[in-house]
């Protein structure tokens, strides 16, 4: 494997819009964050390490990453020269909208509960859609393979998102919070205006967030910063101006923290998704 570090992020036309990267990391470290999106990665050479659910994983060659829609996970190598993989990220309308047209039983939102998935001929699917995604004019073609390797996925290792009473109200909460943040990342809001506006303690406020997204309040933002910062550069904004409109110190702030969350720089990522 290649020494050198190569990343290249993709919008896909097909579900109406899908990011993909391809990847060959070394040296990089992805800090704690989540997507929007689900992640369904297919590691084609070296480990990946990472942590979902408070536990760490290791992913080897041709096994599949599956983490939830805005599940935290960070992800570093597990194998001397790093690893690489394909990824791509569909949102949860995405995946409920070929559940939908397939007849699936499933109500809410789709969860994987297992990190790593060693299942052959399923790897073999997504890299086969993967592959079309990059180098094929044939539209149809694409999206078959794609509905297909999603479909499959979902039959063979998703099961429905379930919640207890208890939880749910105390979700319902934080969820205020969390929805702000989402709503309003640039915002220099208060740790107390946070707190008042889920009707809860400060201290219960940070501890209850954490347990149910996994992150505090204060790095929920920052990655609600980043999502943000990717709608301004794709619409061309330039890199200090999607910086400072996300909410940003400066462009170094937006670049440390956007290559830890999305694997490319935010000059990278620009450039991929404009060419």
């Amino acid at each position: 494997m290649s020494k050198k570090e190569i990343a290249n992020y993709h919008i896909e036309d097909e579900l109406g819009g899908l990011e993909m990267l391809e990847a060959s990391y070394e040296r990089q470290n992805f800090s704690r964050h989540s997507h929007e999106g689900y992640t369904v990665g297919v590691i084609e050479e070296g480990a990946q390490r990472f942590l979902r659910n408070g536990a760490n994983h290791v992913a080897p060659q041709d096994s599949i990453i599956l983490v939830n829609h805005d599940e935290v996970h960070d992800g570093h190598s597990a194998a001397e020269g790093g690893w690489s993989y394909k990824a791509i990220y569909p949102l949860p309308d995405q995946l409920a909208s070929i559940a939908k047209e397939a007849g699936l039983n499933i109500s809410g939102s789709v969860y994987f509960s297992e990190p790593v998935v060693k299942d052959p001929e399923l790897a073999g699917l997504f890299r086969l859609a993967l592959y079309h995604l990059q180098h094929s004019d044939n539209r149809l073609l694409r999206e078959t393979l794609l509905y297909n390797a999603l479909l499959k996925l979902m039959q063979r290792h998703g099961k429905c998102s379930t919640e207890i009473p208890e939880q749910a109200d105390a979700k319902s909460r934080v969820a205020l919070v969390k929805n702000y943040l989402d709503d309003h990342p640039q915002a220099d809001v208060s740790l107390e205006d946070l707190a008042k506006l889920a009707g809860i303690s400060a201290f219960h406020l940070v501890r209850q967030f954490q347990k149910f997204y996994g992150l505090p309040p204060h790095a929920y933002q920052i990655q609600s910063r980043v999502r943000l910062s990717k709608r301004f550069i794709a619409q061309g904004d330039t890199l200090l101006d999607a910086a400072l409109k996300a909410g940003f110190h400066d462009q170094s702030h937006l670049n440390r923290h956007f290559k830890r969350t999305i694997g490319v720089t935010p000059g990278q990522y620009a450039r991929q998704i404009r060419s």
